[in-house]
């Protein structure tokens, strides 16, 4: 289970490097418009606001690996456990105010390794 738990751990921080990149890198260019589901407008407009937000995923992101690599075991499961539970209010909080498939796409992963964290740890 400790080995389960760890590559969705990674799975969870990877996706969050990767919205990161989207956020803070990509906002404007098309494949971050139809990820996001915005105009091209929209995307010019909210540019610094979407870099804001792609660093707070890098926080998580960051966090997750912190825990993943943390030499004490109570520690860093402490730290997977906190920063998987952010993901996953985040994930509740951005499907209710912006778009259902959040809690699919980013909470759903984030249960996922909760579960196997917590089990892996018991």
């Amino acid at each position: 289970m400790m080995i389960l738990s760890t590559i969705l751990v990674a799975l969870v921080a990877l996706e969050h490097v990767y919205i990161l990149i989207l956020e803070m890198f990509m906002w404007t260019t098309p494949r971050a418009q139809k990820a996001f589901g915005t105009t091209s407008q929209f995307a010019k407009e909210t540019k610094s606001l979407a870099a804001n937000q792609g660093l707070y995923n890098g926080f998580l992101a960051a966090g997750l690996v912190w825990g993943l690599l943390h030499p004490n075991d109570t520690f860093g499961f402490q730290l997977q456990l906190f920063f998987l539970i952010c993901v996953g209010v985040a994930a509740v909080y951005g499907s209710i105010t912006a778009k259902k498939s959040i809690l699919f796409v980013q909470g759903l992963p984030a249960f996922a390794a909760i579960l196997a964290v917590v089990l892996a740890n018991l």
